[in-house]
């Protein structure tokens, strides 16, 4: 019996990316649907996608667009390509959904690295709730103030009423209430989610800013994720 490839949906409006990436992902056993603007892209997304490549900017509809319309039906992993690599650009890409942004020109070697950790920790997260039957004990939530994370579920409560986060969003404020009053870095925290050494980019800081921001937490005084200055973040 032929085994299922994972299947990622890539769009750009250029064609030479497009080929490129094709290309790349296909070499690694992927099956790839290629779209070539942000319409294309909603018009083949469904839930026998497991990863979505997105250039930012397309006709028609844009990718950042395209990825807040495909994140209220998917929790597959997003990445988005852009020639832009400043924190508002990020900032707009991971409040459209995003859990990864790649500035072009990119490198082959860091695009597909980065693909091959979304789908390892996707498929690891969905694994372990699968695993569970009902038989043992089931995990218990996590309650920190107002805030109630389930890690079956991968959902969290504010007050009583759900805050969306992306799967990287959840990772990271579930980094710091599992590990209560414990400082870590920007490396330390890039580590830990992606499972590979830091790149060195803002990406970090610009999750904690979009997740506290969903939270409402206020970063001058925050009640949620608190700064250590000039040493990282934690929950106290």
């Amino acid at each position: 019996m032929e085994i299922e490839k994972t299947k990622i949906l890539i769009a750009d409006d250029d064609k030479e990316i497009r080929d490129i990436l094709a290309l790349l992902l296909t070499a690694e056993g992927y099956e790839v649907i290629a779209a070539c603007d942000g319409q294309e892209a909603l018009d083949f997304a469904d839930e026998s996608i497991s990863l979505y490549i997105l250039d930012v900017n397309m006709p028609r509809i844009s990718g950042f667009a395209a990825g807040a319309e495909i994140r209220k039906h998917s929790y597959a992993p997003i990445i988005f390509l852009t020639a832009y690599s400043g924190e508002s650009d990020k900032t707009m890409g991971f409040s459209a959904g995003a859990d990864d942004y790649i500035v072009k020109p990119f490198s082959n070697t860091e695009l597909l690295l980065r693909v091959k950790a979304h789908l390892r920790r996707t498929r690891e997260y969905n694994t372990g709730g699968a695993a569970h039957t009902g038989d043992g004990p089931a995990s218990s939530k996590i309650s920190y103030k107002d805030l109630i994370l389930d890690p079956d579920s991968q959902t969290v409560v504010r007050d009583g009423q759900p805050v969306i986060l992306t799967y990287t969003e959840y990772r990271i404020l579930e980094l710091f209430l599992t590990h209560r009053k414990k400082i870590f870095s920007i490396d330390n925290i890039y580590e830990s989610i992606w499972e590979e050494d830091a790149v060195g980019d803002s990406t970090i800081m610009v999750h904690i800013k979009n997740l506290r921001k969903k939270l409402g937490d206020d970063s001058r005084n925050p009640q949620y994720i608190k700064t250590a200055w000039g040493k990282g973040y934690y929950a106290d």
